[in-house]
């Protein structure tokens, strides 16, 4: 074992599931073998706690990192805060700069409220929008985060969220009482979504613009009107769509305006910043209700989105991550195609992911991201797509992952491929840590 693989052995003794973030979790990638800690990280390369260097086409931090780990501009806007001092008994002037800028960016908004995290921005809109639609019950399509009002939605069936991004969500410590609030439905499945409204009093539609899939029959416009005719409050969650195919909220590209959206991930490159904005008529009902956080204060978060905002813009960062994703996609097919292997793409251009289909397709997951890492890359079957990701970090990662492709199609023939794992075939969602 590595000293990262010894280090994460003892955080399971500390850290209730091992990890602060499920998707972080070494099971998630390579049971028993993955790293888990990082010493540094710069570009798109990831160094261990041994020292070992990786190329990350993987998961970039999560989608924190859009320009890549340690931004020059974007590192030197927080030290100079950092210097500067990130705290004190005043506000800082950025959080207002920073409203002022997503308010320009998106002219159907008003007002803006900053937190620290998706979960947080998810439940603050929440929560303004059930205060300004006075109804409690909210039609959810797509993954929202942990809080208890929309693991909720798991009450009533267990499996009511398997198709929002993490199967296998439980519902420990979630109140009995809040069965019945949160009711989900499919993307691009407008019929569902008009029943759930007519059955359920619903006062709030809160969904992912597009995750896997775009809107197919105007299904946003629909939505959008079901919404306006029903008094209903519609929130488009952007906290990872936002910034990748246009500069701010992704539905600018279909022109359906929502009164709420929020963003994060990207907009901060690595530092904790999202933001919920709307329409003045719906975020004045924050003052009905009580949001308030010490550290929705703090100043680093506000002045690296500002800096990393001014970057994106100058070198229009969210056209060169779609056509970097476009190119990836197409690679990934030629290569399945040439092998004679069938995948499913998903995701944006900037978000691409692929799966093969195979009833061991999670075993084989598994064999390509512990094959790339030995050749000192993260890779698995799905990649964040930053402006690092020149042709020159590319071309040779497609060529490793083509010699696997080809020892795939040997697996499908019939060669054995349990035997070729080193370790336990990764999880696919939510499980119990032993």
């Amino acid at each position: 074992m590595g000293t990262g693989q010894e280090l994460y052995k003892k955080a399971k003794t500390l850290i209730p599931g091992g990890t602060m973030l499920l998707s972080k979790r070494p099971e998630m990638f390579l049971p028993e073998q993955w790293p888990a800690y990082f010493s540094k990280a710069k570009g798109c390369k990831v160094w261990d706690l041994d020292g070992n260097e990786y190329t990350d086409v993987s998961i970039m931090g999560i989608g924190t990192n859009i320009l890549g780990y340690g931004n020059d501009e974007v590192d030197e806007a927080v030290i100079n805060t950092v210097r500067n001092g990130n705290m004190s008994t005043f506000n800082c002037p950025e959080e207002v700069y920073l409203a002022e800028k997503l308010v320009e960016l998106h002219p159907w908004a008003d007002m803006v409220r900053l937190a620290r995290s998706g979960g947080e921005a998810n439940a603050v809109a929440v929560r303004i929008a059930r205060a300004a639609s006075g109804k409690d019950n909210v039609a959810i399509c797509g993954y929202h985060g942990w809080h208890d009002w929309y693991l909720s939605a798991n009450l009533g069936d267990d499996k009511n969220l398997d198709g929002h991004l993490l199967p296998g969500l439980e519902t420990d410590g979630v109140p009995r009482a809040l069965r019945n609030t949160t009711f989900p439905f499919n993307y691009n499945n407008y019929e569902q979504l008009e029943a759930v409204v007519n059955d359920h009093n619903i006062g709030v539609i809160k969904m992912e613009v597009s995750r896997n899939m775009g809107p197919e029959n105007n299904f946003l416009q629909k939505v959008r009107k079901l919404a306006t005719d029903k008094n209903i409050v519609l929130i488009f969650d952007e906290c990872t769509s936002g910034f990748r195919q246009t500069y701010g909220g992704l539905h600018k590209m279909y022109g359906v305006e929502p009164d709420m959206a929020m963003f994060g991930k990207a907009m901060g490159n690595g530092y904790a910043i999202t933001a919920t904005i709307g329409k003045r008529g719906v975020m004045e009902a924050a003052q009905k209700t009580f949001i308030s956080s010490t550290f929705w204060t703090e100043r680093i978060g506000p002045a690296a989105a500002l800096a990393t905002m001014k970057v994106m813009e100058r070198i229009k960062s969210w056209k060169t991550i779609t056509d970097t994703g476009i190119e990836i996609k197409k690679r990934w097919q030629q290569m399945a195609d040439n092998h004679k292997l069938s995948i499913d793409q998903w995701g944006l251009p900037a978000l691409a992911g692929f799966t093969l289909r195979s009833i061991n397709a999670l075993a084989y997951k598994t064999f390509i991201t512990q094959e790339m890492l030995c050749k000192g890359y993260l890779a698995g079957n799905s990649i964040y797509v930053s402006t690092e990701h020149t042709p020159e970090i590319l071309n040779p990662y497609f060529d490793e992952l083509d010699k696997l492709f080809a020892i795939i199609r040997e697996f499908e023939d019939g060669r054995d491929f349990m035997s070729e794992l080193k370790g336990s075939v990764c999880h696919s969602g939510f499980k119990r840590l032993n």
